[in-house]
């Protein structure tokens, strides 16, 4: 049987001190023989101490990162957040990031939480949210993986865009006749492209079938009410209001909206050439961009 050589009020003090759980607590004075001293350090190096202490603050800063695979058929996207945009600037947060980019490229996890719950053998086998909380402590501020989204295609291929302040990011999937031809830079070239244009367009969806029944019954009433006020007869209303919705629909549906860097071409436009030239069929099944802090 274990001797305690600590009391209640030690795990108390101890809490005080760390912020950390009561468990944990416990377990650190155990191992560090009733030594409050050596058992903030156990708790700060296994990332629970100043972590813990500050979950009350916001982090509202960080970063969005992205990485594809060597044959550009996985790609992952992710938001890690802090509290201050210092803390997000330095070498050791984006090495953090490089490394939740690193272990999800290679785990097929549900989502997030089941991410964080998974271990990384570049760590030694701590899981994710463990290295995550050692890294917290060492930078002083609380840090959260907040969202990761991961795109795997076989018969395709995946780019991405990151904006130079690490603020927005977009990751782009195509499905390729020839699947061959996604590493290949005419391809990338594209993809980055599309992603860049989501990036600064924001569009709503891929296309308009991933526009919501809801928003678009919402855009036909108020083009409606509109040619009803302007005076227009109400012969007239329905058709109006459906060319209305089809500039709503070119509006925010990606593939039909007008390049950024060249309005005279859609994105499908840019997409058809560069299929044409590479000699296959290419088309952009999916998307998503991320945005510092968006919900």
């Amino acid at each position: 049987m274990t001797t305690m050589n600590f009391t209640a009020k030690d795990v108390q003090e101890l809490r005080q001190r760390t912020g950390a759980g009561m468990m944990d607590c416990k377990k650190a004075l155990v191992e560090m023989n009733g030594n409050l001293d050596l058992a903030v350090e156990y708790l700060r190096t296994k990332g629970i101490a100043k972590a813990e202490s500050r979950a009350g603050r916001t982090t509202s800063e960080g970063m969005i990162g992205s990485a594809l695979s060597s044959d550009c058929t996985v790609g992952v996207i992710a938001e890690v957040n802090c509290e201050t945009d210092f803390v997000a600037r330095t070498d050791d947060f984006k090495a953090l990031v490089n490394v939740v980019l690193a272990h999800a490229m290679i785990t097929d996890a549900a989502d997030t939480k089941a991410l964080l719950a998974t271990p990384v053998v570049a760590e030694g086998g701590k899981t994710l949210d463990e290295v995550v909380k050692a890294r917290s402590a060492k930078l002083g501020e609380v840090v959260n993986v907040r969202r990761v989204t991961r795109f795997a295609v076989a018969q395709g291929g995946v780019g991405s865009y990151t904006h130079h302040n690490a603020k927005v990011g977009v990751l782009v999937e195509a499905s390729l006749g020839n699947a061959a031809v996604a590493p290949t830079e005419p391809v990338q070239a594209m993809l980055k492209a599309v992603a860049e244009h989501a990036a600064a367009m924001n569009p709503l969806a891929l296309d308009r079938s991933g526009i919501s029944t809801e928003l678009v019954e919402k855009e036909r009433r108020i083009a409606e009410d509109q040619a009803r006020q302007s005076g227009k007869p109400e012969a007239m209303i329905e058709k109006i209001a459906t060319g209305k919705l089809e500039a709503f629909f070119k509006d925010m549906s990606l593939v039909s909206q007008p390049w950024v860097r060249d309005p005279k071409k859609t994105i499908t436009d840019l997409v058809h050439e560069t299929g044409k030239a590479a000699g296959t069929d290419i088309a952009v099944t999916r998307f998503v961009r991320f945005a510092l802090g968006d919900a």
